[in-house]
């Protein structure tokens, strides 16, 4: 069979909500050749305020589905449930590579001027035990300034980064890391990539802003290229977003969001509760 007649290589994508579509985007960029299924568990967002049981049970039942379709790699696109879940995912799917998310206190250490360097995050990635451990890895003379913000990823769901509420949000979780004169601030949840105007704004323009997308998806594609599918490609691979929310409003945001084809679809088997149920053609 001849490379272009061969299916591409399928990657598997999902956050809480529409905040992996930072990630989804940079993926499109570096792996063109690659067929993106994306879930954005909508029903459960934001994950970051949420039981880590919660956060877990979410993210076994999106890759269990995923792995069923035969995915060649999954990229778990939130700093919450890569902190919360991705162990248990590695341990139960040892053959399929998972790519996780983390907030870049490593490139914020290794920029910063000053040594003071502000994390913008939700509660539940600041106080895991993985970013605890990321934090104690880095130069003893960096400081690091955490401010979780709760609201702001649910705000950011909603779909107008612009909107006045976000903006607040936003000067409001910043004061105390100006306060504190960090040169740098870490963007810890996916969802913030998108008001990084506002971040910028708020903390003004001599502050390094620190976000991972592109980073995550030059890891997927080292991931990719080590394995036989990378070598297939298509013509057309395909870019499909499910929700377990509503289609049309993330439909509508995605079309506003994303510069790339794409295809929306409703999360085909949920019920009352939100819950994904096996077995789901999530990827079909």
């Amino acid at each position: 069979m001849d490379a272009v007649s061969s299916p591409p290589t399928r990657i598997g994508v999902f956050d809480s909500g529409v905040g992996g579509l930072s990630v989804l985007t940079a993926l499109r960029r570096h792996l063109p050749w690659a067929e993106l299924q994306y879930v954005a568990d909508s029903a459960f967002a934001p994950y970051g305020e949420r039981r880590r049981e919660e956060i877990v049970d979410r993210a076994q039942r999106i890759a269990d589905h995923f792995v069923a379709h035969g995915v060649d790699a999954i990229v778990v696109a939130c700093n919450t449930a890569t902190a919360a879940a991705i162990d248990q995912l590695r341990a139960e799917h040892g053959a399929t590579p998972f790519i996780g998310v983390e907030p870049g206190v490593k490139p914020g250490a290794s920029v910063t001027r000053n040594g003071r360097v502000g994390v913008l995050a939700t509660q539940a990635t600041l106080s895991s035990d993985r970013f605890r451990t990321l934090v104690e890895a880095q130069r003893a003379d960096v400081r690091f300034h955490l401010r979780a913000c709760p609201g702001l990823a649910a705000a950011i769901e909603r779909g107008d980064v612009d909107d006045p509420e976000i903006v607040g949000l936003v000067a409001q979780h910043c004061a105390p890391l100006r306060a504190a004169g960090v040169d740098t601030v870490v963007l810890g949840c996916t969802h913030y990539d998108f008001v990084r105007h506002h971040v910028q704004a708020a903390m003004g323009a001599h502050v390094e802003i620190i976000e991972t997308a592109e980073a995550i998806a030059h890891q997927t594609r080292r991931v990719c290229a080590a394995s036989a599918s990378a070598s297939r490609v298509s013509d057309r691979p395909r870019v499909v977003i499910r929700t377990t929310g509503d289609a049309q409003r993330l439909g509508e945001i995605a079309a506003r969001w994303l510069t790339f084809d794409h295809e929306v679809r409703a999360a085909p088997v949920v019920t009352d509760s939100g819950r994904l149920t096996p077995p789901s053609n999530i990827c079909g």
